[in-house]
């Protein structure tokens, strides 16, 4: 079993007497492996609720659209309990609930369209599409550092995140975007699940335009699965046009191996100083 399967293992628990038939609960882990600094990344915990997500709609098990709202901190070695709360069953697309919470407290707060991506996957070229951006191979960019974004980064030893040479060193963009390629380090293939991680494990886009930036906590993601992604390395990109305030909002794309656009996100993040 992968490092990331192991990590989202989720246990069913039994239903509360008198409760609705549309709820379920599970039990979980979030393991400090995925830390940024001491918190645990966001992309890891929404793909942990995501997954009580599939696991309430297997036969809907890709979130389609996914929104999450962070209310505290996630605790990095500490169990979880994960409340689902079926809205509505359609035929094509189902709408749920969920609520991550860990110490006695809700921690995320999440509302998605599941559905499956599978008849999706064999239709026709899509009318208009966001063009994968010309970028070196990844032997020829570098490994995200925890030195120059100037914090202790325990997910590298989960995650292999190459940066484009122009974007790598902090502040050298001289704009707000990072680009580079991500996968798994123990080989594991990207699928719908694992979008919802690397959708938020890339550098901050400020780092191309601020250099190190430390943890840059995200108050919302939201994250529109297009298409299950093949086989092989990611692309990502991340940019914003919007910084001020202490808040900044940041727009994402993942292409995969074969050239397709997999991922849509968008999200806003307060920007603190180091």
């Amino acid at each position: 079993m992968s490092h990331f399967d192991h990590d989202t293992h989720l246990t069913p628990l039994a239903p509360l007497p008198g409760g609705p038939d549309t709820a379920a609960a599970f039990a979980g882990q979030v393991h400090p492996a995925w830390n940024i600094g001491a918190n645990p990344n966001g992309g890891y915990l929404l793909a942990l609720a995501a997954q009580a997500l599939r696991l309430a709609t297997p036969s809907q098990p890709d979130p389609l659209s996914i929104t999450v709202h962070y209310l505290r901190p996630g605790l990095a070695g500490q169990p979880c309990r994960i409340d689902t709360q079926l809205l509505r069953s359609g035929r094509t697309l189902s709408t749920v609930r969920a609520t991550l919470v860990q110490g006695g407290s809700a921690r995320l707060e999440l509302l998605a369209a599941m559905g499956d991506l599978g008849a999706h996957d064999a239709a026709a070229p899509p009318l208009l599409t966001l063009a994968m951006p010309d970028m070196p191979p990844p032997q020829s960019c570098i490994g995200r550092s925890a030195v120059a974004q100037g914090v202790d980064l325990a997910i590298l030893e989960r995650l292999d995140v190459r940066l484009h040479p122009d974007e790598a060193v902090p502040g050298a963009a001289g704009q707000a975007r990072v680009s580079g390629w991500i996968r798994f380090a123990d080989g594991r293939a990207p699928d719908a699940l694992a979008c919802l991680l690397m959708a938020d494990a890339f550098p901050p886009a400020v780092f191309g335009l601020l250099g190190a930036v430390g943890w840059v906590p995200t108050i919302e993601l939201t994250v529109h699965l297009r298409r299950r992604p093949a086989p092989g390395w990611l692309l990502g990109q991340f940019w914003s046009h919007d910084l001020g305030g202490g808040r900044v909002v940041e727009d994402g794309a993942l292409w995969d191996s074969s050239g397709h656009l997999v991922v849509q996100s968008r999200q806003l993040a307060l920007v603190r100083p180091v």
